[in-house]
C-alpha cells in the first residue's frame, strides 16, 4: 500500500476524505495561490490543485498525493474567501437571489510514476433572497470568514440556499470524493 497524502491544511478537507476511512496525512503544499493574468477560474482550479499535489511530490516518494482547489464564480467574478465580517456582508448580498458556480479542481499525482490526474468538477447553489438580517444573524452565528462564498453548507448555510445542484455534495465543500475515489482506482488504490 502506498502513502496517501492530502496537500491541504483545510480542516474542511480533512473532514470529508475522513468519510473514506482511509489512513492519510496532510501536508500544507505553500504555494502562490494567485491567479495569472487572463486566466479563467476552471484553469485556475485546475493548475492550483497540481501545483499542490506537485509540491508534495517533490519530497514524499511513494505516495498518491491529492491536490484540491476551489472557487466560487458568480457572473464570470471569482469571488474568494471573505476573510472578515464586512467582507462577508458584501459577498452573502452579491450572492443573494443568484445561482453560482463553485468550481473545485482535483488532482491525483503519483509520486513514484510522475502521473498526473486531474478534473474540474461544478457545483451550482441558487441563493434565496437574502435580507440584510438575515446575513448579520448567519453571519454573527457561524463566522465563515475563511470560507470561499461567506457560508458553510456542511452547517446553518443551508437556510441559505433554495437549491443546489451537483454529483456530490461533498464537492461544493472542497473535495468530491466520488470523483478522487475514481482517481484512486485508476492509480490501483481501492477503497473498499
Amino acid at each position: 500500500m502506498r502513502n496517501l497524502i492530502l496537500a491541504s491544511s483545510s480542516p474542511f478537507r480533512r473532514q470529508i476524505l475522513d468519510k473514506l476511512q482511509l489512513e492519510y496525512s496532510c501536508i500544507s503544499p505553500d504555494i502562490d495561490e494567485s491567479a495569472k493574468e487572463n486566466e479563467t477560474p476552471e484553469a485556475l482550479v485546475a493548475r492550483l490543485a497540481v501545483e499542490k499535489a506537485q509540491k508534495i511530490a517533490e519530497t514524499e516518494k511513494e505516495s498518491l498525493i491529492i491536490g484540491s482547489d476551489q472557487v466560487a464564480v458568480l457572473d464570470g467574478e471569482i469571488l474568494g474567501k471573505p476573510h472578515t465580517h464586512e467582507n462577508a456582508i458584501k459577498q452573502l448580498t452579491k450572492l443573494s437571489g443568484h445561482r453560482v458556480t463553485f468550481l473545485t479542481g482535483l488532482a491525483v499525482v503519483n509520486s513514484a510514476t510522475g502521473n498526473i490526474q486531474s478534473e474540474t468538477v461544478p457545483f451550482y447553489v441558487e441563493f434565496r433572497e437574502l435580507s440584510r438580517d438575515v446575513i448579520e444573524n448567519y453571519l454573527r452565528a457561524e463566522e465563515p470568514y475563511n470560507c470561499a462564498g461567506s457560508f458553510k453548507s456542511e452547517a446553518l448555510g443551508i437556510v441559505l440556499f433554495d437549491k443546489l445542484e451537483g454529483e456530490d455534495p461533498n464537492t461544493l465543500m472542497g473535495l468530491p470524493l466520488i470523483r478522487l475515489v475514481r482517481l484512486l482506482e485508476n492509480e490501483d488504490f481501492h477503497v473498499l
